[in-house]
């Protein structure tokens, strides 16, 4: 079965779909015009359906509304593409999606100027009874497909604005209360957290708690990489060694704004290493990471067509070691 995901507008004034919605996927992430590509979508009086031949019934993901200057900076009242795309990798992965099944992309496996990437079998994004928390949720898509698709446990978070949180209660009540399969079972939260901010109840009641990050767009801001660092150390388990962090970014602010988030030697001081890093564009082609493009970097137009997606986990104790006695 192939992978279909689309995305359609919803006009909120009318509470229903337009006699002509949009459709904003046509089988590929993003949408595509002749030269350019749209990033982020929706707004607070346009909610949009996500469907997939393999959910019962469409989502609808809400924007919230944010009135406040520094609400409408964090720019969660939009739906943006690393998010769209790391739900269709939880997606393919969990249900065993073949490369070339998917139209969307989603493991296409693709590769650039002859040369192999090295991207991780769909398989490694398997998210069943796995135990997940999402930074900088936004809108709450990828939480919502790993709720859906078979996790044990998804608590959903994003900085502890009333509107933004209250967005995000309002998309995990609309989408799982009705729909069919395994969200029936799961634990779903949604809980404010700054990322950095490690003395709240929440994060000291659930340090180690969870064998899977999740982070989608989180990396535009650069004087919030060490935090977003520190925090994903901090809830990723230190016990299960297949424990990992899923990160995916756009280049829209451009690459020297996100790119430092994967400095080796910052992530190696709270204890955690790039396992996989490549580039995938909105057509599901990948490529080989790099720190700089050149003149593509300067080109808003050609940048924004490409995501980082990495995949993290923590030092292994056992190499370090056996490095030290070498």
């Amino acid at each position: 079965m192939a992978l279909t995901a689309r995305l359609s507008f919803i006009n909120t004034t009318q509470n229903e779909s337009s006699d002509d919605p949009e459709d904003l996927f046509a089988g590929s992430l993003g949408v595509i015009f002749t030269d350019d590509v749209t990033n982020q979508h929706g707004d607070a009086s346009t909610a949009l359906h996500y469907t997939s031949p393999h959910l019962s019934k469409p989502l609808r993901i809400e924007l919230s509304d944010p009135k406040i200057a520094e609400d409408r900076s964090l720019f969660s009242h939009f739906l943006w593409n690393a998010s769209l795309m790391l739900a269709e990798l939880i997606e393919a992965g969990t249900l065993g999606l073949k490369a070339g099944e998917d139209t969307t992309g989603a493991g296409a496996g693709t590769v650039d100027v002859g040369k192999r990437v090295a991207v991780p079998p769909l398989a490694d994004f398997d998210i069943r009874g796995r135990s997940t928390i999402e930074m900088g949720a936004g809108t709450g898509l990828p939480s919502l497909m790993a709720a859906l698709l078979g996790a044990k446990r998804v608590l959903v978070t994003d900085y502890p604005a009333p509107v933004v949180i209250e967005n995000l209660r309002k998309n995990v009540e609309l989408n799982l209360k009705d729909q069919k399969g395994a969200a029936r079972g799961v634990e779903v939260a949604v809980e404010g957290h700054g990322w950095g901010d490690l003395e709240t109840p929440l994060a000291l009641e659930n340090k180690g708690a969870f064998d899977r990050v999740l982070c989608a767009d989180c990396l535009w801001m650069p004087w919030q990489h060490e935090n977003l660092r520190r925090s994903i150390a901090w809830f990723l388990s230190e016990d299960d060694t297949g424990a990992r962090a899923w990160v995916v970014g756009g280049y829209h602010t451009g690459r020297e704004k996100m790119r430092g988030f994967f400095d080796a030697e910052k992530l190696r001081e709270v204890g955690l290493e790039v396992e996989r890093l490549w580039e995938r564009d909105c057509d599901g082609n990948d490529r080989e990471w790099a720190w700089d493009r050149g003149a593509e970097d300067l080109d808003i137009t050609g940048r924004k067509r490409w995501l980082a997606v990495s995949v993290l986990r923590r030092i292994r104790k056992d190499v370090d070691d056996g490095k030290a006695e070498r």
